[in-house]
Parts: C-alpha cells; sequence; structure tokens
C-alpha cells in the first residue's frame, strides 16, 4: 500500500487575470490520519491547497530521479577540488 501523499499548491494571478497553481510543498498522511505538510515556499496570499499525489505524479519523480542518477551533479566538480583546510 503506498502512503498517501499531496502536493501543497498556491494560487499566483497572472498579469493577463488568469491563475497559475505554483506547486509550494508536500503533505503526507500519518498513520494516525493528520497531515504533515512540508512548504518549500509561503506564498503571500498565505492560500494553500492540497491535492493527491495521481500516478501521473508518481511516475513523472521516477522518472526525473532516473535521470539524475545517470548524471553527474553540476557541483560535483567544484566540491571536489576544495582544499582539506580551509584558511579561516
Amino acid at each position: 500500500m503506498q502512503k498517501r501523499s499531496f502536493k501543497v499548491l498556491s494560487p499566483v494571478e497572472k498579469h493577463n487575470g488568469g491563475t497559475f497553481w505554483m506547486r509550494v510543498g508536500t503533505a503526507h498522511v500519518n498513520k494516525d490520519e493528520s497531515i504533515n505538510v512540508y512548504l518549500d515556499a509561503m506564498p503571500k496570499t498565505f492560500q494553500l491547497q492540497l491535492r493527491e499525489l495521481t500516478e501521473e505524479d508518481f511516475q513523472r519523480k521516477a522518472s526525473f530521479e532516473a535521470r539524475s542518477a545517470q548524471q553527474p551533479h553540476a557541483g560535483a566538480p567544484f566540491a571536489q577540488n576544495l582544499p582539506d583546510q580551509l584558511p579561516f
């Protein structure tokens, strides 16, 4: 059984009058049916909506993780060239 998870969205008004739903975090249902919400950003309107993750969302995540595992991290060469001792 897959754990119930949600995407946390917030409405953002477009200049042309429409609305864009920006993802600002993730939420997970606990064993006692309470929900933990983890925000990556706090919308200035403080309006949040929880939408249950779909199978398409899980597939998109798996595809992204597979592509990321095949490519070296962009910052890896820089991190490998750091000196062992910092001058301060």
